[in-house]
Parts: C-alpha cells; sequence; structure tokens
C-alpha cells in the first residue's frame, strides 16, 4: 500500500487510509513503534512491554558499545 507523507502543523506525518487501520485493528490517537529493520522500517502496535525491553537495550547498546562492537568481530 502506497502512503503519502504530508504536512500537519509544522510537522510532516503519513495518513493511514481507513481500511488499513481497520486491518491492524487500530484507532485515531493509538500508538505505534517503528522499527529499524534490515529491509526498512517495521510499523507494529505499541506494546509497554516491548517499549520497556527497548529502553534497557539502547541503554545497555550506549553503556556498553566497546563491548558489543568487539562481539561483533
Amino acid at each position: 500500500m502506497k502512503l503519502k507523507i504530508t504536512t500537519i502543523g509544522n510537522s510532516a506525518g503519513v495518513i493511514l487510509p481507513r481500511e488499513l487501520l481497520a486491518r491492524l485493528r487500530l484507532e485515531k490517537g493509538d500508538e505505534l513503534f517503528a522499527l529499524e529493520t534490515p529491509d526498512g522500517v517495521r510499523l507494529t502496535t505499541y506494546d509497554p512491554t516491548l517499549a520497556k525491553q527497548m529502553e534497557v537495550a539502547e541503554e545497555i547498546m550506549r553503556k556498553d558499545r566497546h563491548v558489543l562492537h568487539k562481539l561483533a568481530q
């Protein structure tokens, strides 16, 4: 499905068609996660447990960056 970026106030946004919202079981005001993947960006519904796990993972990646770099070699 092709989506277009549009101006929303001083920002930019994507309008999700009603059909897509229905398929994703989303409503106006719901939150989405944008996850970077090797194939691009994946949008997924907001999950508080995943949000906390991502916070912890990002903290570890910042704190132990050198260790993760060595493990990747």
